[in-house]
């Protein structure tokens, strides 16, 4: 009997090499022109080589060889995917729906769905990984759906609830009956340092792969100061020191330029928003190493509802807005100036991702610089060294567009072909069969 089942198993071993041998698939993608992440220099009529979901080599001219498929991108410009750091994948436009209302006649099961939705529409656009920054246990059901291939949409890395006092832009009781409650509105409140430490624990333990926090008030939730810091020094470092020592980075919503220099004293990885910033507070941005991500996205969005439904937006919100979110586009060329690294962000889940392209530009930025802040600051404010680039080793994310967007920046919002890990999602401006 051992010999049969040491022969079975060599057997069924042998078997599954040959089915992975057979399955194996290599494409050639001939493109016209390609921005590969990496030099602000575009390269002409090379060859892009990939076998199953990686990339195998850059060459020169339009080349193939014996069984591979060849994907005719001669008249376009090929760019590595996109990625967006600061989505929340489960969230509807407002613009849509009245965010009160929805929150409390849905389930996380339901925003399981709006995400598997959203998350479809954004691979769609060409962006082929994201960062979400601050949802529940349904976000970490898309992650796993997509790496399961049940469903389609870009890589994902996630974080749970933001942590934030008690009061804070994160707390689900504010501006309530204080006689609702809800078991889950408790996983984000940090309240003392210790609360700090268990909550980033608690967070790794449910699947999280990175922690936000709320350092300062916000805009879109009641009763909090958009300029006050609301967190502590002590808390703020705790969650730091905790996530790090589990492999994970730290986001952190802020506005104000005190809270941000605190938080960047304190380690965090990347500024969510920044919108009141200063040139000091660019500047220790910028010597830390810590990148912001400006979401210019979400002010033009929320302005818009303001203006035009506040009836739609959380009570007490409209006027935030309308004081607040216009500031963020005037701040942003100090920015620019200022040299600290910039990785793109929109804080959307429905909605066009690539609106923040046009918004960054028509603020100052260049073109080639908006790529770099979508593709390779993008990858390393992740920390995941094998996407953002059109090169050997990285995934096969890649995405083409009929014109050139260094000459035509609208043509960010026009992705006519979307690779991710080497299988083909959108070609010719439409979406192929797939998961």
């Amino acid at each position: 009997m051992n010999m049969t089942i040491k022969y079975g198993v060599a057997t069924l071993a042998l078997m599954m090499a040959l089915a992975g041998s057979a399955s194996a698939k290599d494409i050639v993608i001939h493109a016209g022109t390609l921005l590969d992440g990496v030099s602000a220099t575009p390269q002409k009529q090379v060859s892009i080589l990939i076998h199953d979901d990686r990339i195998t080599g850059i060459k020169a001219g339009y080349i193939t060889h014996a069984g591979a498929e060849v994907i005719d991108m001669t008249t376009q410009t090929v760019m590595p995917g996109f990625i967006d750091c600061h989505v929340h994948i489960a969230a509807n436009l407002p613009s849509r729906t009245n965010a009160t209302e929805y929150a409390f006649t849905h389930s996380d099961i339901d925003r399981a769905f709006d995400g598997a939705l959203y998350s479809r529409q954004m691979l769609q656009q060409g962006f082929t990984s994201a960062r979400d920054v601050g949802g529940g246990d349904d976000t970490v059901a898309v992650r796993n759906a997509i790496e399961a291939g049940k469903i389609s949409g870009p890589r994902l890395w996630v974080a749970l609830e933001p942590l934030g006092p008690t009061a804070g832009h994160g707390d689900g009781r504010s501006g309530l009956d204080p006689a609702l409650s809800h078991p889950g509105w408790d996983n984000g409140i940090v309240d003392t340092v210790d609360q700090a430490r268990i909550r980033v624990r608690e967070h790794k333990r449910r699947g999280a792969d990175l922690v936000k926090i709320m350092p300062s008030g916000g805009i879109a939730s009641t009763g909090d100061d958009p300029r006050q810091q609301l967190m502590t020094d002590d808390e703020m470092r705790t969650v730091v020191t905790t996530a790090h020592a589990l492999g994970m980075k730290v986001a952190a919503h802020i506005y104000p330029a005190g809270a941000i220099e605190a938080a960047v004293d304190a380690g965090v990885d990347s500024v969510e928003h920044g919108s009141f910033a200063t040139d000091q507070t660019f500047a220790k941005m910028k010597a830390h190493g810590t990148y912001l991500v400006p979401t210019l996205t979400v002010y033009e969005v929320f302005y818009r509802v303001a203006h035009d439904h506040p009836e739609l937006l959380t009570p007490g919100t409209a006027e935030k807005e309308l004081a607040n979110d216009l500031l963020p586009k005037q701040n942003f060329p100090r920015a620019l100036k200022s040299g600290v690294k910039i990785a793109y962000g929109t804080d959307l889940g429905e909605g066009d991702h690539a609106m923040e392209f046009g918004l960054m530009i028509s603020e100052g930025m260049k073109p080639a610089d908006a790529l770099f802040a979508a593709t390779r600051n993008a990858a390393d404010l992740i920390g995941s060294p094998d996407i953002g680039a059109i090169q050997t080793g990285h995934y096969a994310d890649i995405v083409a567009t009929k014109g050139d967007p260094l000459a035509d920046p609208a043509q960010f919002a026009q992705v006519d072909f979307v690779m991710k890990g080497g299988v083909v999602y959108r070609q010719t401006g439409a979406a192929t069969v797939g998961p």
